[in-house]
């Protein structure tokens, strides 16, 4: 030991107490839980740089400069290690060495107090430059986006957009759900010039806690107005070009959770074909209301309101009301509700429901049902537990409880004279060993009824017997993809929660794009059953749904990678189809996604689908019914699947910061091809900034793609506009090159879809918003905010 170094005091000599006890912690933390990691059959990196970690700040505190260099030793053993485990990926790779790279530059900089011998001094010198100089280069470099696919085709130009464009009149933009608006004001060129034309407030802030409220709306356009519904059940009715309120009916409606509204439906007599006769020889009164719209409630009625004075249509129904629950058996309080859109079809108005996942089984019924309407009456039913239920149901005890329900918003061809509807599984989610062979049949699919009697045409299921709540969220897109001869196919494309894009010929249901049958792992748990096979959609891209392994595991730092892998390796994780066991298993992508309700836009002019995804694992495991304690159907913890042998429990695949364990991005937003298939462009959709370690907001503009939910807008024009993200913003992207070219600061976060319109009354193009708040914050809002190019 150099004399002088040895006989020094004071403030040098505390300072390498300080930094060779810090290295000490940081070294016991890696030797025991890389200990721990190895004996679950992991790597042995931690355990080797612990121990390196730990003689490393014993000989600093000792004041020997052996103790940095071991410690620059470990650094480069930690370069390599991570270069040969993820290559030269940015954001895994950040995760092993920046941490690390900091703690070099101040190991590097304490050199001149463990040694007087300029070599030392000078490698330590030179170490800190190179180091800062690396960090530096990260950090800025962190600032753009990573994993990038850059288009892989050239897109075809755009066509002129019409003279006069539809309105938004339904939840998807039109009853196919292309999301799309053949507008061309706004461009990729001036979309940067966007400016708030108004905002206008609804007065009703839907809050987290309590009935768990969250804005979820897509407003509509109908001429010169913009209709808006609250998580509340409140629909109020602006002028287009000014925000001002024109009327507003308060609905209503209180539940104990899930509360939200995703968007009204639009009905006019005068123009809606009639695809179905009224029941009873009814003869409706095409005077009164011609024009409704219809309002679906969280505490089960379907409620219509003249679109002119916001006043209940008397003739419809029980003076502008239907009861939901009549034919339903018992429905306790937020067991059955509506939160999706119905779907106005022909002179139909149509309405699945959400049931309480998880809670018991017997719910109430996943009956859809046909009102008319103009007068509200009971059209037909679908009850996918009995087949020879036809409207009504046969016996006093109401339609089959339990069944498969359809909570997410339906679409129509009137040349088919088809309905589409997007299934659940019967409830609960994690445990179907009582499921019947009906259940099943019906289960997580694609179903396509006759409109005019609501009798089944075909169905295509996506997941058999489903144990992983991988019910299609989506609503089904219905789409004419173009041929090299000049003809068509009618498709119909679904997006799911398992990452996978399922197109099918919407006429028979046949795969366009080859899907197989391949085998899965089974589960053990005593009194279950498990299909062998699912159907993997191998003829369409894959989206965030990779196997992971322990390599793909991340954090802010490398201590919370260590305690991801170890929560990794101590799961069982076989892949998308990982089957719940008593042991911990985890499933990846999530029952969150994967894609979820949002759906998908489609640009027809280049027949590009525009998918945003989520990227979050689901830890759980079964729990055997003496041991579960509480618990509720809704979002994580304890859920309690009464009437079956077990509860469950289910977790966000979480970093003890609250971080995602795999590694970014955690969402994205892609562009597929539906006329080849291919993947055209994909980019991370999101920042850190309004998020971040233990729920702090890290207030960095860092994109490396946050979970997304909530619809996408397309345009004519080549602009693809999404809010649904973490961080509070509306974003516009390119959309034949996925390249982002504009974003707007929104006072709070958004789950709402964006929508266009061109005012009949000034030519203007908007693009609206709301903004009630993004899930993972507290932060909300009663925002209806338009945008509009300069005056």
């Amino acid at each position: 030991m150099d004399t002088e170094v040895r006989g020094r005091s004071g403030l040098g000599r505390a300072w390498l107490i300080l930094l060779g006890a810090v290295l000490v912690a940081a070294g016991l933390f890696f030797t025991i839980g890389g200990g721990w990691l190895i004996g679950l059959g992991g790597s042995w990196y931690f355990l080797i740089a612990g121990l390196v970690l730990i003689a490393s700040g014993v000989l600093i505190i000792c004041g020997q400069a052996i103790g940095a260099a071991l410690f620059g030793l470990t650094f480069i053993a930690t370069v390599v290690w991570g270069v040969w485990e993820v290559g030269f990926t940015f954001w895994p790779l950040v995760s092993r060495l920046f941490a690390m790279a900091v703690g070099g530059i101040v190991v590097a900089l304490s050199v001149p107090l463990l040694t007087r011998a300029r070599t030392p001094r000078l490698i330590g010198l030179g170490s800190a430059v190179a180091l800062v100089a690396g960090v530096v280069i990260t950090a800025i470099s962190a600032f753009s986006p990573k994993g990038v696919i850059h288009p892989t085709e050239t897109a075809a130009a755009p066509q002129a957009a019409p003279a006069t464009a539809p309105d938004w009149s339904a939840w998807g933009a039109n009853d196919q759900g292309h999301r799309f608006a053949a507008l061309d004001d706004i461009t990729p060129a001036n979309v940067n010039t966007l400016e708030v034309a108004w905002t206008a407030h609804t007065g009703e802030t839907p809050q987290s806690t309590g009935s768990g409220a969250e804005d979820q709306n897509t407003p509509l356009q109908i001429g010169n107005q913009l209709i808006v519904c609250t998580a509340y059940g409140t629909v109020i009715s602006y002028n287009v070009d000014t925000g001002a309120e024109n009327w507003r009916n308060e609905s209503g409606g209180t539940v104990p959770a899930w509360q939200r509204c995703r968007g009204v439906a639009y009905f006019d007599a005068a123009t809606a074909s009639f695809v179905a006769d009224e029941p009873d020889g009814i003869t409706p009164d095409r005077t009164v209301s011609p024009q409704r719209v219809f309002v679906p409630t969280v505490d089960a009625r379907l409620i219509a309101l003249d679109i002119t004075t916001g006043e209940r249509v008397a003739t419809f129904g029980e003076d502008g009301v239907v009861d939901l629950k009549i034919g339903m058996g018992e429905v306790k309080p937020g067991y059955y509700q509506q939160t999706s859109t119905p779907l106005v079809a022909g002179n139909l108005v149509i309405v699945g429901g959400r049931v309480a996942d998880n809670n018991e089984t017997g719910e109430p019924p996943g009956v859809v049902r046909a009102f008319s309407a103009e007068t509200g009456a009971l059209v037909w039913a679908w009850d996918p537990g009995n087949p020879a239920v036809t409207r009504e149901p046969l016996d006093e005890g109401g339609y089959t409880r339990g069944t498969p329900n359809v909570w997410s918003a339906m679409s129509f061809d009137p040349d088919l004279g088809l309905v589409y509807l997007p299934t659940g599984n019967a409830t609960p989610d994690f445990w179907a060993g009582e499921r019947t062979e009906m259940d099943d049949l019906y289960s997580s699919s694609v179903v396509a009824l006759n409109v005019s009697t609501g009798r089944v045409q075909w169905h295509f299921q996506t997941v058999h017997h489903d144990l992983w709540d991988f019910d299609i969220p989506a609503q089904p897109v219905l789409y004419d993809i173009p041929n090299a001869d000049g003809t068509t196919t009618p498709a119909v494309v679904t997006v799911s929660k398992t990452g996978m894009i399922y197109l099918l010929n919407r006429a028979t249901g046949e795969p366009l794009a080859d899907i197989v049958e391949q085998p899965v792992p089974q589960g053990n748990v005593e009194g279950e059953r498990y299909s062998p096979t699912q159907p993997y959609s191998i003829g369409m891209p894959m989206i965030g749904n990779a196997t992971l392994t322990e390599a793909d595991m991340w954090g802010a730092t490398p201590f919370d990678q260590l305690m991801c892998r170890i929560q990794f390796k101590g799961m069982r994780h076989e892949g998308i189809f990982t089957p719940p066991g008593l042991d911990h298993a985890l499933q990846m992508p999530g029952s969150l996604g994967g894609m979820n309700w949002g759906s998908v836009s489609i640009d027809p002019t280049t027949s590009y689908m525009y998918v945003n995804d989520m990227r979050l694992g689901l830890a759980n495991y079964l729990i055997p019914r003496d041991q579960v304690q509480g618990g509720s159907g809704i979002e994580m913890g304890v859920v309690p699947q009464l009437g079956t042998p077990f509860g469950a429990m289910r977790e966000r695949f979480l970093s003890p910061l609250g971080v995602p364990c795999q590694a970014p991005p955690f969402g994205t937003l892609t562009a597929v091809d539906l006329k080849t298939h291919a993947l055209v462009w994909q980019v991370p959709v999101g920042t850190v900034q309004d998020t971040g370690p233990m729920g702090i907001r890290m207030g960095l503009q860092l994109p490396v793609g946050m979970p997304t939910l909530g619809p996408t807008l397309a345009t004519q024009s080549g602009l693809i506009f999404i809010a649904g993200t973490q961080d509070f913003y509306l974003r516009a992207y390119d959309s034949r090159t996925g390249a982002e070219v504009w974003k707007a600061r929104l006072p709070v976060g958004s789950q709402g879809g964006p929508m266009t319109f061109r005012s009949p009354d000034t030519g203007r193009q908007y693009v609206v918003i709301t903004a009630g708040g993004a899930r993972q914050s507290p932060d909300r809002g009663d925002y209806v905010i338009a945008y509009a190019l300069p005056s």
